[in-house]
């Protein structure tokens, strides 16, 4: 979900049992990676990974709200967006409220634990990819969803990044500045679903 927003001023086209299925599957492997990176992250003493579990989350929500949205009036779709938008900020500043306490601390995050949760959490994100590719040119919504998808495989090349700069470095710095970016990310996103949702609202007048 980093550093993507929904556009909801297009028609929407996404309701063919097709695409629900696959956008059903996307929701079920964001929600069983969010349980296994959450976890990984607590044991390793990871923030990356906590961060990219609670992307991992929230990709699973805004996902079934598009699901949810679809076809509604513009005023309850912005509405819809914005909580995704304050959600997002929320997120984003817990991760880097907590990013900051951890700096203050000691302790090693588990490379190894990172490097394999990491490559697990991309093979998610390209099966996901790979399941929306045939939708990645519908609508806005639509699209959106996909280019999630794809921006959060980026996201976890920085977090396998991040373990191999562990191991080689030995300092917790790698781990707690990739999930920094991702904190960055999240309310970078977060600003632009809240910009696209209020103006949505006055356009309506809501």
């Amino acid at each position: 979900m980093a550093g993507c927003h929904h556009h909801h001023e297009a028609a929407f086209d996404g309701m063919a049992p097709a695409y629900k299925r696959a956008l059903w599957a996307v929701i079920a492997i964001n929600a069983g990676m969010f349980i296994v990176e959450i976890t990984a992250g607590s044991l390793a003493g990871s923030q990356a990974l906590k961060a990219d579990a609670l992307d991992f989350l929230g990709d699973s929500l805004t996902y079934g709200l598009s699901l949810f949205v679809i076809g509604m009036p513009i005023a309850q779709r912005a509405n819809v967006a914005l909580l995704k938008g304050v959600s997002l900020a929320a997120m984003g500043l817990w991760v880097l409220g907590s990013t900051i306490w951890l700096m203050l601390g000691p302790g090693l995050p588990e490379a190894d634990v990172m490097g394999v949760v990491g490559l697990l959490a991309l093979a998610a994100n390209v099966a996901s990819v790979a399941i929306l590719m045939r939708w990645k040119d519908g609508d806005a919504n639509v699209r959106s969803v996909w280019l999630c998808s794809r921006n959060d495989a980026i996201g976890n090349v920085a977090v396998i990044g991040a373990a191999g700069a562990v191991a080689v470095t030995q300092s917790g710095w790698p781990d707690l500045i990739v999930a920094g970016l991702m904190a960055g990310l999240f309310l970078s996103s977060s600003a632009q679903i809240l910009k696209q949702a209020l103006a949505e609202r006055q356009q309506v007048g809501a």
